[in-house]
């Protein structure tokens, strides 16, 4: 069938102004997603796996197993059954992305201050062991009684300890956005003062904007250097506590912090945090985990 000549040259002109414009007929690049097993609280090990195979996740974030919250614990990490785990993950095309550790640093009293410590450290060993790179650490509500600048540094100095000690072991200590942490030059102090290759930050958006309402564009321009895992939720408002709903139906500005993370080229994974441990009331982790890929591929699909 002979070349219409006219149409060949319209159609090579019109490719090549695309590609002008940035403009790509390749498949847009789905985003990396897993969620916390603090969704789905009353799950074992194998529906955890199952059901995120099954919803286009490739990673799990493990916060507690049929509510065991010490990881080390549980009996899917013990010596003799932890490489089984390991294959199942694998056969499954999944990483374990992230152990959410209940260490809090914020505490002074020095016998609560060690036991804390030394659960991040163990939580660190098993992170090795499961070739996991990140356990996220935390502060909570200041004491009282402590002046903050006290505060920052007993946070900064508790996540230099575990830096130090998770040097050549390939993990890296994340501190999530929490509790009162969550003003940005809080944050800023905090990660400058610890100047430390194996420790960043989980960004929880939802954490922050409700009571700062900030915009996470800002947020992201101040934090960029350190954010290294995310924390994904939205929830609607009421009396300025958050009532969690599935992604987009809520007031939380979240897509305006997943787009940035985008743009910006995040390597790292979208992570689902739905509170339902804490928080029974809210839908089953039967809808929410599996609404959450549907959510967030049709807006990258756009």
């Amino acid at each position: 069938m002979p070349i219409n000549r006219r149409k060949f040259i319209t159609d090579v002109t019109l490719i090549s102004s695309t590609a002008a414009l940035g403009l790509s007929f390749a498949p847009k690049k789905a985003p990396k997603l897993s969620f916390s097993t603090l969704g789905c609280p009353d799950w074992d090990f194998n529906t955890i796996v199952d059901f995120a195979a099954k919803n286009n996740y490739s990673g799990i974030e493990i916060r507690g197993i049929q509510r065991q919250m010490d990881l080390t614990l549980c009996k899917e990490f013990s010596k003799e059954n932890i490489e089984a785990t390991k294959a199942l993950l694998k056969q499954n095309n999944l990483r374990i992305v992230n152990l959410g550790a209940s260490a809090n640093l914020h505490t002074a009293e020095s016998k609560e201050r060690k036991k804390n410590l030394d659960e991040a450290k163990r939580f660190i060993d098993l992170a090795q062991q499961l070739n996991c790179p990140y356990i996220r650490v935390f502060p909570n509500n200041f004491p009282k009684d402590q002046n903050k600048q006290e505060t920052l540094q007993l946070i900064s100095n508790g996540l230099i300890e575990l830096g130090n000690y998770s040097k050549g072991k390939n993990v890296m200590v994340l501190m999530e956005t929490h509790g009162d942490l969550v003003h940005t030059k809080d944050l800023v102090t905090i990660m400058q003062t610890t100047k430390f290759a194996y420790v960043g930050l989980v960004w929880d958006v939802c954490n922050m904007w409700v009571i700062t309402k900030q915009s996470p564009k800002q947020v992201y321009q101040q934090l960029k250097p350190w954010i290294h895992h995310t924390h994904i939720k939205d929830a609607v408002l009421k009396d300025n506590n958050p009532n969690y709903v599935l992604l987009g139906k809520g007031e939380v500005p979240i897509f305006e912090a997943i787009d940035t993370l985008r743009r910006n080229n995040y390597k790292g994974y979208y992570s689902f945090e739905w509170e339902k441990l804490w928080h029974p009331e809210i839908a089953e982790p039967e809808v929410a985990i599996a609404d959450y890929p549907v959510a967030m591929n049709n807006h990258f699909a756009n």
